[in-house]
């Protein structure tokens, strides 16, 4: 990926003009010539995140081809946070990150797709790109081969009238079990400091995960991403057992 320096200078003036705010863009192709479009950030903290709405994606296709996605990183360096590695993946485009410090833009870095895929265990915490529901939509695919559903969903949903995971688990494709027929990839839907469930976890009865297999066995346990933390193994008992409100299966869950 090659831009000329008329780019990187425009991309340098929007880094400098939206900070402390990252700024976002993508460079596009049309008539054989790149141009830089910068885009609304639409990230509901845009000091340490970025979004680039399906609107502003959708306006730019209009006026050529994306090549390049663009954004900012003030007081930071140019490299790739652990959601930068995913999104990037999803995009299937190449990244420029430009490094702000002290307000003013002093390096970029370019990265371009490799087929990163997070880990499940031990990955960090980006609400709506690496959160619980997202863990258990890689697991759901990376272990089981089921394809789970997206959607839409704002942080501190919990706080508001949405209610995701009881309102879809029957949508996805989830049925309620009693507890006591437990079994390795079950779903487990808790609620954890707050008024409704807000939280889910996959139980392992052999504690394995058979796509990460040089982790050591944890049986009983569940897999989870609690909010600002990394994804971990915790034996389901106590707190946990306390926090469950439903046991779900898939309705194309291998058979016992």
């Amino acid at each position: 990926m090659k831009l000329n320096k008329s780019i990187i200078d425009a991309i340098y003036a929007h880094a400098e003009a939206e900070n402390p705010k990252e700024c976002c863009g993508i460079v596009v192709l049309a008539g054989g010539k790149k141009r830089y479009l910068p885009l609304p950030n639409t990230a509901e903290a845009p000091e340490k995140d970025f979004r680039i709405s399906a609107e502003s994606w959708a306006g730019a296709e209009d006026q050529g081809e994306p090549v390049c996605v663009v954004h900012s990183h003030p007081g930071q360096s140019a490299r790739l946070s652990g959601a930068d590695r995913v999104s990037l993946e999803a995009t299937e485009l190449p990244w420029l990150i430009v490094e702000v410090r002290e307000g003013k833009p002093v390096s970029h870095l370019i990265h371009l797709p490799t087929g990163y895929q997070a880990p499940l265990l031990g990955r960090s915490f980006h609400h709506g790109m690496l959160d619980c529901y997202t863990l258990v939509r890689d697991y759901y695919r990376r272990e089981l081969g089921i394809e789970l559903a997206d959607y839409e969903r704002e942080d501190g949903w919990w706080n508001g009238a949405e209610d995701h995971y009881m309102e879809k688990y029957e949508a996805t494709g989830f049925h309620q079990i009693d507890p006591g027929e437990l079994r390795q990839g079950d779903l487990i839907i808790m609620q954890v400091r707050a008024e409704k469930a807000n939280h889910a976890g996959i139980y392992l009865a052999d504690g394995k995960l058979k796509t990460e297999p040089n982790h050591h066995p944890v049986p009983g346990c569940i897999l989870h991403h609690l909010y600002g933390k990394d994804s971990k193994r915790d034996i389901f008992g106590g707190y946990w057992r306390d926090a469950a409100r439903l046991y779900l299966r898939h309705q194309d869950a291998p058979t016992a």
